[in-house]
């Protein structure tokens, strides 16, 4: 029987090389597979605070203008809402907004000399706490904050809103 013997010169890595190359390419799957991780995590937070953002802004817009063009201005309850606009325009129609909240949705309901022309979603995710959304009358001038949550748990993205807004005077 003949040996075998070893060859020298032939190409090939050694068993050090083959275990450093595997250490370097798990190095650097570890730290793609975290660095995806990240980003997919980052883009749903991202995702939530826009549409908190938004929906707080959109409550914001419409309230504000409806203050604007209000001549009686009723907020109710602990938070003030439900919130009552009255005026009267120049034709001398008899206008009337109510804006309530339900389960964190935001309800514009839009009257016409007693008639309801339309009730609208205005905005989702609106924090019913009294501490987070309140709106006040004082020395004629409305001060509202508006918080919208959006997400679960410590994924939560909330954005608050404060606008002071004063309505047109009495005619």
């Amino acid at each position: 029987m003949k040996c075998k013997r070893l060859v020298h010169g032939k190409n090939g890595f050694t068993l050090i090389e083959m275990m450093v190359t595997l250490a370097i390419t798990s190095i650097i799957g570890v730290g793609a597979a975290a660095a995806s991780y990240h980003v997919l995590n980052q883009s749903a937070s991202n995702n939530d605070h826009t549409s908190a953002s938004q929906h707080a802004l959109n409550a914001v817009h419409w309230i504000s203008r409806d203050v604007q063009m209000a001549q009686t201005v009723s907020p109710e309850g602990a938070s003030g809402f439900p919130l009552t606009l009255q005026w009267v325009g120049w034709d001398n129609t008899g206008y009337e907004v109510v804006y309530t909240i339900d389960d964190g949705t935001l309800r514009r309901s839009y009257s016409a000399d007693g008639e309801l022309e339309s009730e609208v979603v205005v905005a989702q995710y609106i924090d019913p706490d009294v501490e987070m959304t309140s709106c006040e009358f004082s020395d004629g001038v409305l001060t509202l904050k508006i918080t919208t949550t959006v997400g679960e748990g410590s994924h939560a993205e909330s954005v608050s809103k404060v606008r002071e807004i004063t309505p047109r005077p009495g005619l």
